[in-house]
């Protein structure tokens, strides 16, 4: 099946160390390969991570968990994506209020005090924020619950643990509606759930 050797455990330091030797007999004794000329990480992100239609967009997530907004912060900006954080409803809408140019907000759905179903029914309420897209995030992925987020204001909806390639096909979808400018929150809302 391709395995070099077998060796039980627990293995003593002689056993080891003959595993060891004969490892790297089995590779001295293998056919040299051309090793193909290493290329620094920065060099090769960006043909590897080039998403053109989000470079440049701006985002709001909120969640109350630092480490989900550390980690969807590292993955995004990766792609050319500016993103801004809240860690509660309250502050979302407050950043939103104030922040110009977001072009897609990530929403958690449980979150202490306001929960994200409140956050987006209350980000709807204000028209000037009435057709920025939301992106639910929930952590039960129960039947029912993309209705819900829909109903409540959310524009598509994702759970985790987040598939990062969906979470980029989404926001590919709706930073592109954000920048062709502005289409009935109901139409998308409809188009979404279809």
């Amino acid at each position: 099946m391709g395995a070099a050797g077998v060796t039980e455990k627990p293995a003593d330091d002689e056993t080891l160390r003959g595993v060891f030797t004969d490892l790297k007999a089995q590779i001295a004794q293998s056919k040299p390969r051309k090793r193909k000329p290493k290329v620094r990480e920065e060099e090769a992100a960006p043909a590897a991570r080039a998403v053109p239609e989000l470079a440049g967009a701006k985002m709001l997530i909120v969640d109350d968990d630092i480490r989900n907004i550390y980690s969807l912060t590292s993955v995004l900006e990766s792609y050319d994506v500016e993103v801004v954080h809240a860690e509660n409803g309250k502050d979302g809408i407050l950043i939103l209020e104030q922040t110009p140019g977001i072009d897609v907000a990530l929403i958690d759905i449980m979150m202490p005090d306001m929960d994200g179903y409140e956050t987006m029914q209350q980000i709807r309420k204000l028209p000037e924020l009435a057709e920025l897209p939301l992106i639910a995030v929930t952590a039960k992925a129960m039947k029912g619950d993309r209705q819900k987020c829909l109903d409540a204001g959310a524009s598509d909806y994702i759970a985790k643990p987040v598939d990062i390639d969906l979470l980029l096909a989404l926001l590919r979808v709706w930073v592109a509606r954000a920048r062709t400018g502005p289409a009935s929150i109901e139409a998308q809302r409809v188009e979404a759930a279809e």
